[in-house]
């Protein structure tokens, strides 16, 4: 009965996470060192963009912006740029470690909790 009613309780707190929207690096600076982290809507994805032997500028974007032409015309003062978009928490970091998705995460609580008993 306690480890049902465990497995219940650990399901709903890792379902509870699944809710949350995505989380973005946002900084602009020449450095690659990024530690601001914003919130965004559920129609953005993350960008980093750099700039050819210049600043990298990260942050939310919406999706469908994420194209060279419309990147153009939002930074005018970037004249030559590469750019990456991507849709997992914290995905524009400088080492563009990809982060495990919150599914994985309640895979492996749930593994790690039926071995355990």
């Amino acid at each position: 009965m306690k480890r049902g009613l465990g497995l219940f309780l650990l399901l709903c707190c890792g379902m509870l996470h699944l809710g949350r929207g995505l989380s973005c690096y946002k900084c602009s600076d020449y450095t690659g060192r990024c530690e601001n982290v914003h919130e965004c809507t559920y129609e953005d994805s993350c960008i980093s963009l750099s700039e050819k032997g210049g600043k990298t500028i990260r942050q939310c974007i919406r999706y469908t912006d994420c194209h060279y032409s419309r990147l153009s015309q939002m930074f005018p003062a970037v004249s030559d740029f590469t750019f990456r978009c991507c849709s997992n928490n914290l995905c524009n970091s400088s080492n563009a470690i990809t982060m495990a998705t919150p599914l994985a995460t309640l895979v492996g609580m749930l593994l790690s909790v039926w071995c355990w008993i």
